[in-house]
């Protein structure tokens, strides 16, 4: 391979590495070409891409990118799986079923989310359940216990606020009724003065005595011994 095609393999191994923080590295010794594409495709699928790598341009690419854990893995035959934006729990147990079913592909490890992992822990992965269904399964164990604790908040919180608006309903009637229910300040008649009304009385009677023809009643003249108290 020429300098300047070698130059340009660990430029785009650089890329790789930086724009993708987990990775699984195996060994491919002993795959047929047409396993190795049946993986690729497999893999494309859930996300990741399977490429087969030279060590040497890979450490130099793995020094360049800041990821010096990948070189302890970099030995032997190796084929890298980088999950960009895939599932890596997909990536990984397809991975680890053709390693079963051949007997042939090995995992050596690999790195999740920058970490580096053994395969034993690539194993554990693969037998994680779907990232679909994991997530539903952890969200569900996170939804539960909340809905229970916001319904014990929130079924005191309603009680407490339909006592309060009914008290507010009630105080705010009772002030109504009792603007209602005062009464109006009482307006005083005007009485006419009693010797008004005694002289219109007497006035009156004497009117009514001449239209009948009976003469008005003198009153008695006092005498001279009721002056001087016989």
């Amino acid at each position: 391979m020429l300098k300047r095609d070698k130059e340009r393999v660990v430029a785009e191994l650089v890329e790789r590495l930086r724009a993708s923080d987990t990775l699984i590295v195996a060994d491919y010794r002993g795959l047929t070409m047409s396993e190795i594409d049946g993986v690729r495709t497999e893999l494309l699928r859930h996300g990741a891409r399977f490429s087969i790598v030279k060590n040497t341009l890979t450490k130099r690419a793995a020094e360049q990118a800041g990821v010096p854990s990948l070189v302890e893995l970099l030995e032997g035959p190796t084929a890298i799986a980088f999950v960009l934006e895939g599932d890596m729990v997909a990536v990984a147990k397809t991975l680890n079923d053709t390693a079963r079913q051949t007997k042939v592909l090995s995992l050596k490890g690999g790195l999740l989310q920058g970490q580096p992992v053994s395969a034993e822990e690539v194993q554990k992965l693969a037998a994680l359940p779907p990232a679909d269904v994991l997530q539903s399964q952890v969200l569900g164990a996170v939804i539960g216990p909340l809905n229970a604790i916001v319904g014990l908040f929130t079924a005191p919180l309603r009680d407490l606020v339909g006592v309060l608006d009914a008290r507010i309903e009630q105080l705010g009637g009772a002030g109504t009724a009792e603007v209602d229910e005062q009464p109006e300040p009482a307006v005083e008649e005007e009485r006419p003065e009693p010797a008004a009304e005694d002289q219109s009385g007497a006035e009156a009677e004497a009117e009514s005595k001449q239209d009948e023809g009976e003469e008005p009643e003198a009153s008695a003249p006092e005498t001279k011994g009721e002056e001087n108290g016989d």
